[in-house]
């Protein structure tokens, strides 16, 4: 069966496209969820008036699924899991705790459905972490694993390196001035 796309289905289309479905699942799922409506002639001949709205949008959206990947690239997250002896974790790090980290330390809004973890992390250390934003359009979270009070500690010393550079700059400057 036909089906026009009114949002994004994941692997199979965006907005827009016209797909061949199960008629079940276009029936019980696509149809029900106002996900797709039925390739009509009147319903292609609205879509065909509509193209230039929606690649307009398809265009916005990939602006900033772009931006978005780059964002991602460039951050790390701490999740404080509780760890047993030689860095095994109780329990395992879920997609949920990553894109709430996410959230948390660098207010980016991440959907947990969209974190491809290919197996539960279930050690401490540092992961990377693909993201699926928008259909091929993928950005890699750093995801540094430790136990209870680790993200303070992170914290502290990214603080102390920050401090350190610092020093170092104003040493640079105060030689420079004696200099000249």
């Amino acid at each position: 069966m036909q089906v026009i796309l009114l949002k994004e289905l994941q692997g199979r289309g965006g907005e827009g496209d016209v797909i061949n479905v199960a008629r079940g699942f276009a029936n019980n799922y696509l149809l029900r969820q106002g996900i797709a409506v039925k390739a009509t002639k009147g319903n292609l001949k609205q879509l065909e008036q509509r193209r230039a709205n929606i690649e307009k949008r398809e265009n916005e959206r990939v602006n900033n699924a772009n931006e978005l990947a780059e964002k991602l690239n460039n951050i790390k997250v701490h999740v404080e899991a509780q760890v047993g002896e030689e860095g095994i974790l109780f329990g395992s790090v879920t997609a949920a705790m990553i894109a709430n980290a996410i959230k948390e330390e660098h207010d980016v809004e991440v959907d947990r459905r969209r974190i491809e973890l290919k197996k539960p992390i279930k050690t401490v250390g540092e992961y990377k972490v693909p993201v699926n934003i928008y259909r091929a359009i993928s950005g890699t979270v750093t995801v540094l694993v430790g136990g209870e009070g680790f993200a303070a500690e992170a914290e502290a010393e990214v603080k102390e390196e920050a401090a350190e550079a610092e020093e170092v700059v104003e040493e640079a400057a105060a030689a420079e001035v004696t200099e000249g």
